[in-house]
């Protein structure tokens, strides 16, 4: 059992300054911050809120938020983002103090029990000059139940005050002042939650105890302060520490009074004195994920130089063009191909995510070499896989450079279709068979049982070696420099759960200084214009070695694809940098228990991909349905949702629910976890396509598992239908 884990590869330094630096807008005409304006801010619980209570308020599409409060019961560690303009979102760490993970020392011991919860708010109505702004939420939803509540909740501007009033169930309506003849202890909503916790309990939501809460937020003549009062729909009587414990919590008045001082639009410090006798104290710092933009001044497009006319180019000369192509227009490894009076330039795009962009800088600097042609095709390719084509016209293209009529476009003269498989000899090409690099890696842990913080930093090397173009082998090497991972104190989870050890043997992986992360031999192939797949064996991860088959159906600038992929596979061993398990009983030394391992199983899923079009409610996200065979011989589905905001920032979640029962999965119930994806031109001083992801699960069991596969066939097609390269800024 490993407590929200969180991975983060090829970690960039310049992801800390991303994550807390003030967004450089796309627009730059609006005002960097004023702080006279009403900013709502966020609650001790995270989200948008007073103090305690929420408020039907929320952020600007896809402001990201972290905050942290503490009091003399909790301490809050929130992550809040607005997915939607109508969808506020938030996961949460809470810190109980005075109160152990466990009761066994020897296990966890002095760590504070840690509880992982999910918040989300939709707005229901949004504000008119006389309607007020309607929103419903849950919080601690598919948690162990100790904050959860459901509410419906309004809201007013009237001048500086922001006046809220809302009814509530559950945690933040304990003060019952409803039915004022029941006391919060004899609410009918029971404290307990179906299986081991994870789960949605809808058979609780909106039951129980039921109470009014409020308050105002008042922008106060003082540049960046604001104020806040709120009437508090908990009694605190029926608390965890209360329920756990018997450890008593005075509440001396249901008014709760605070303050908010905005450092900046990026940073805010909260001061507030609750329940009449307690001082908490918190700090926000938040970004905006839609109008970042990369800080590279962009270079100018390749100017056109109308040249003499020319039936052929010497080999260095066509070497020349194709370096400069690589340099202004990001195409590498690129190949021409002459023939027909038709040019054509292959390569994959390195450098920027507006395809479009890239595509007329290629056609410009073809243009400037003087070659007769009365056509261009500019392709996108992948690992000897043609994807995209834009075939420009050079006629056309001539009457755009040259301005020959009003408003003149670079897609008046290009069409987009699909390439063809192959285009014969190539006239001249640049490759490099050969590449290496070297990368920190930070793997973290939040909110385990043993410690809050677990950690491992170490370094990464990689190699490409490319036998053919379609034939490619690569390899992984992590060396751990210095971790923490000692106190990760089992190798069998103690919840009595019988699945082999696909995940949970994280503890024996860690012990080794240097693990080979991956090597294996991968094919690459299209087999007609829409249908592409990927052969590969080795080592295909860390702790998992194996062959397998990938297919995807994939047809030009449409939103759906569907894929296949067929696996068979043995657990590593992980004392040994290449060894496999050999037997599938084992015996935990240091607790004497027996355990399973994987050793060789099939596994494989078929996925459904779709991105809905423009202008509906799920504009610019990603769905996709997974149903297949998991690690641990489980049956069951995968459902994966991402949202991409304006700068290309990816957030997304996903969940997995087997055939495996509550007890048999053991705490959770069920997979699932969240992830970001972070363009690193955002952060870069030249522009580039490569991203920086960080993915995150509450916890790490072996129910719900899937072999992590060095290549996707929907990321490495992304040319086809752009989602990770999309031009947003």
């Amino acid at each position: 059992m490993l407590g929200g884990r969180i991975s983060l590869f090829c970690l960039n330094l310049g992801l800390v300054a991303f994550s807390v630096l003030p967004a450089k807008s796309v627009k730059a005409q609006e005002p960097i911050f004023n702080s006279s304006i009403p900013r709502h801010s966020q609650s001790d619980f995270g989200g948008v809120g007073l103090m305690q209570m929420p408020t039907a308020r929320v952020k600007p599409t896809g402001e990201f938020s972290f905050t942290l409060s503490d009091n003399d019961l909790y301490r809050h560690y929130s992550l809040s983002l607005q997915v939607f303009p109508w969808l506020e979102s938030n996961i949460r760490f809470t810190q109980v103090h005075d109160i152990l993970y466990s009761y066994d020392s020897n296990f966890s011991g002095d760590n504070e029990y840690t509880d992982k919860s999910i918040d989300v708010k939709a707005i229901l109505l949004k504000e008119g000059n006389w309607a007020p702004q309607i929103g419903v939420g849950l919080r601690d939803l598919g948690g162990t139940g100790l904050f959860d509540s459901e509410y419906f909740v309004a809201s007013k501007q009237l001048g500086p005050i922001d006046l809220t009033i809302g009814v509530g169930w559950g945690y933040i309506a304990n003060r019952n002042n409803i039915h004022q003849n029941q006391t919060s202890g004899a609410c009918s909503r029971s404290n307990s939650y179906s299986g081991n916790g994870g789960s949605v309990d809808v058979s609780r939501m909106f039951s129980g105890c039921l109470s009014f809460f409020g308050g105002i937020e008042y922008q106060t003549p003082i540049s960046g302060l604001a104020v806040k009062f709120e009437y508090d729909g908990n009694d605190y009587q029926n608390d965890f520490p209360t329920q756990r414990n018997q450890i008593a919590i005075p509440v001396s008045s249901p008014w709760n009074i605070g303050a908010v001082y905005s450092l900046s639009d990026w940073g805010h410090l909260h001061l507030s004195y609750e329940r009449g006798n307690t001082l908490a104290l918190g700090l926000t710092i938040s970004t905006n994920f839609a109008s970042l933009k990369p800080h590279w001044t962009p270079s100018p497009p390749p100017a056109y130089h109308k040249a003499e006319s020319k039936n052929t180019l010497s080999e260095e000369e066509w070497q020349k063009v194709l370096s400069t192509v690589k340099q202004q227009a990001g195409y590498a490894e690129a190949r021409i191909y002459q023939q027909n009076k038709t040019i054509t330039l292959v390569g994959k795009q390195s450098k920027y995510r507006d395809d479009d962009a890239a595509a007329s800088h290629a056609a410009v600097l073809l243009a400037n070499t003087g070659m007769e042609a009365e056509q261009y095709r500019i392709v996108t390719a992948n690992h000897g896989l043609n994807l995209s084509e834009k075939s420009v016209n050079r006629q056309q293209l001539e009457q755009v450079l040259t301005a020959a009529y009003p408003n003149a476009s670079f897609k008046d003269a290009v069409v987009t279709r699909n390439p063809e498989s192959d285009y014969g000899s190539p006239t001249s090409e640049q490759s490099s068979r050969f590449s290496y690099g070297f990368a920190p890696v930070l793997i973290q842990s939040f909110g385990g049982s043993e410690d809050f913080y677990l950690f491992a930093a170490g370094l990464r090397g990689g190699l490409e070696y490319k036998l053919k173009r379609n034939w490619l082998v690569t390899g992984s090497l992590y060396a751990n420099i210095f971790d923490n991972y000692d106190k990760f104190n089992y190798t069998v989870p103690p919840d009595g759960t019988s699945l082999t050890r696909v995940r949970t043997l994280t503890r024996q992986y860690f012990k080794e200084d240097i693990r080979l992360s991956n090597l294996q031999l991968t094919y690459f192939t299209r087999l007609n214009t829409n249908l592409f797949v990927q052969y590969y064996g080795g080592y295909l991860e860390s702790m998992f070695a194996g062959v397998g088959s990938e297919w995807l159906y994939r047809p030009l600038n449409t939103s759906w694809a569907f894929g296949v992929d067929i696996n068979y596979v043995k657990q590593r061993e992980p004392t040994s940098l290449l060894g496999l398990y050999a037997q599938e009983n084992h015996i935990d030394e240091e607790l004497e228990r027996p355990y399973r391992v994987q050793t060789g199983t099939a596994t494989g899923h078929a996925t459904f991909y779709w991105q809905p079009q423009k202008n509906t409610i799920l504009d610019n996200t990603l769905l996709k349905i997974s149903v297949g065979r998991y690690l641990a011989e489980d049956v069951g589905f995968t459902f994966d949702f991402s949202k991409q905001f304006d700068s290309g920032v990816i957030a997304g979640t996903y969940v997995t629910k087997t055939n495996l029962t509550s007890d048999e999965y053991g705490e959770g119930s069920f997979t699932k976890g969240f992830y970001i994806s972070i363009p690193f031109d955002l952060i870069n001083i030249n522009p580039t396509t490569r991203r920086g992801n960080i993915s995150w699960q509450p916890l790490t069991r072996d129910g719900g598992q899937r072999v992590g596969k060095r290549f996707s066939l929907f990321k490495e097609t992304d040319a086809r239908s752009p989602w990770y390269s999309k031009a947003q800024y």
